[in-house]
């Protein structure tokens, strides 16, 4: 395999584990999950379900082959998902927000965007930053006019 491959596969190994084992341990409602999101960053309890269930979804659709446009989707609500969490836990403040609750989902964020960067060229959707140079035809009538 080439390096870029294996560096593809342990970024995008790395993100779908934590981001799908978090979302297995919130679709479980375990009590440790509810109690960080309804008492430290107070959002409402069924909040926990909804968002575990996206996280396993998004973490088996960047594992399975196929599905670019869904990929697209699943690095997208990931990064968003990542950053949001470290947002939240920097607005609660406190001695509960540890540097940890705030770096760990930004690190995981930083690897999402590596993986989502080094994917193959079948699980992309299209060209990010397209060939600037065009050749430009020339309609030789409109040479000629003047």
């Amino acid at each position: 395999m080439k390096p870029k491959t294996i560096a593809y596969w342990i970024t995008t190994i790395l993100v779908a584990l934590p981001i799908g084992s978090g979302g297995v341990a919130q679709l479980a409602l375990l009590q440790q999950n509810v109690d960080g999101f309804t008492r430290i960053l107070h959002y409402p309890a069924y909040f926990v379900p909804v968002l575990g269930f996206w996280k396993v979804a998004g973490a088996i659709v960047l594992l399975v082959p196929g599905f670019p446009r869904l990929k697209e989707w699943a690095y997208a609500g990931i990064f968003f998902d990542l950053t949001g969490a470290a947002a939240s836990w920097v607005a609660v403040g406190g001695s509960d927000a540890s540097a940890f609750h705030i770096l760990a989902p930004l690190f995981i964020a930083a690897l999402a965007v590596a993986s989502w960067a080094l994917r193959p060229p079948g699980r992309t959707v299209g060209i990010l930053f397209p060939n600037k140079k065009r050749t430009v035809a020339i309609n030789p009538q409109a040479a000629n006019m003047t």
